[in-house]
């Protein structure tokens, strides 16, 4: 694997076995990170969303909420993660130009150790499950994907703009 930091892989040990980052000499600094992702569907399927006629209710509402506690329980989630106190957490869901899906984006916000990038992403990906999950009935060709991490604010590593 690729590693643009020549750390190597810091969640295995030297005999190859994973394990938890210890984070304990880290400095606390302020930390961010943007996600983004996509659900593609019909026109049609958005239209109803943005109009609020699905059957289940305010999808973009409910996915909104879905992120930011996805956010927070991502230790919960993923293995090795952190358990980290969040100061923010925002997601955004927005109709794309094309009328043909929902864009989605997630900051979120620690003072901390370690870097909240996990965070973030679950959030995105917790959110476009929702919605999923929320219009499955109406249209069952939606498409999740372009999941993915835009930005990386603070740490030792610096900054990261990959949008």
């Amino acid at each position: 694997m690729s590693d643009p930091l020549g750390e190597g892989l810091t969640h295995l040990d030297a005999h190859g076995r994973a394990h938890m980052v210890d984070v304990g000499a880290k400095a606390e600094t302020q930390r961010e990170a943007i996600a983004r992702g996509r659900v593609a569907m019909r026109p049609e399927t958005v239209r109803m969303i943005v109009e609020g006629a699905t059957p289940k209710g305010d999808v973009l509402a409910v996915a909104r909420v879905a992120g930011i506690m996805a956010a927070k329980r991502t230790a919960e989630l993923i293995p090795l993660c952190h358990p980290l106190l969040l100061t923010h957490v925002s997601v955004q869901i927005v109709p794309d130009t094309a009328g043909c899906g929902l864009e989605i984006e997630a900051t979120v916000r620690t003072y901390g150790q370690t870097g909240v990038e996990m965070e973030a992403l679950t959030a995105v990906s917790v959110a476009a499950l929702t919605i999923y999950d929320m219009c499955k009935a109406v249209d069952r060709g939606m498409r999740i994907g372009e999941i993915r991490l835009a930005e990386k604010r603070g740490g030792r590593s610096g900054d990261i703009v990959r949008e």
